[in-house]
């Protein structure tokens, strides 16, 4: 049996930086967003900050006016966050973890640690239609965690292997790569949905399209900063043709 197909998610954060560090209105994030769809992206991610450092709410509701595939949320869970959420009704709302020093996020959920304060929040936003994920650690009790929360799918944190890759060191790669296979495997086996993300770029991208329990990746940075130089089309395309070629190493 073949794995299922993988979608891409593209992150269009950093669009909004770029603007943001001057003022004014461009580069539109929006536009972005409608060309990594025509490019081949399957969504778009957008994750809306505390501080609100990228993305603004403006930017939420355009998206959710204008785009025609789905919108993925990445919020923390705080009350504001969820109202927002609920009014905007995206398809999807991935809850992250988030401090106000860091650049980007830092590591996954702690959901062992505070399923207490995310199950009402999980309860909520799937009470309002909302898929909800969780962005996790691949870690096989986590995966549980998450299961007894209710959530349907966990986002796995791909940003420690994504560092070994950078480094060059190839035993925490091959180790980096097993904690996200064996996580992938028991979640989707307790039947959770599997997305990953966070770090991925050209050169680490295919050893994880080829999980065949992931059905999903959310990419940003690094289709930003190829964007630069070869434009966001092209960098999307070459993206979703790594995935494939990620992908068609499953056997089938």
């Amino acid at each position: 049996m073949s794995a299922p197909p993988l979608r891409l998610g593209v992150n269009i954060d950093h669009v909004a930086t770029v603007r943001n560090a001057r003022g004014g209105i461009h580069p539109d994030p929006v536009r972005a967003a409608n060309m990594a769809v025509l490019a081949g992206a399957d969504g778009i991610t957008a994750h809306l900050r505390e501080d609100r450092r990228h993305i603004r709410d403006a930017d939420m509701r355009r998206l959710k006016q204008e785009l025609f595939v789905p919108l993925n949320f990445e919020m923390a869970a705080t009350s504001e966050m969820i109202g927002l959420a609920t009014q905007l009704r995206p398809h999807a709302a991935c809850l992250v973890p988030e401090k106000r020093e860091e650049r980007t996020t830092e590591g996954g959920l702690d959901i062992i640690g505070a399923h207490v304060h995310l199950r009402p929040a999980i309860k909520e936003l799937r009470g309002e239609g909302i898929r909800v994920s969780l962005f996790v650690e691949p870690e096989i009790e986590v995966m549980d965690a998450a299961c007894d929360l209710q959530a349907p799918v966990v986002e796995l944190h791909t940003g420690t292997y994504c560092e070994a890759v950078v480094d060059g060191d190839q035993a925490r790669i091959v180790y980096e790569l097993e904690r996200l296979r064996r996580a992938a495997e028991h979640g989707a086996k307790i039947g959770l949905e599997i997305h990953a993300g966070h770090g991925l770029a050209l050169d680490s991208v295919r050893a994880v399209a080829a999980i065949p329990q992931i059905v999903e990746l959310n990419i940003g940075h690094s289709l930003i900063g190829e964007a630069i130089f070869f434009g966001l089309d092209e960098a999307v395309r070459a993206m979703r043709a790594a995935m494939d070629e990620g992908r068609a190493q499953v056997p089938a």
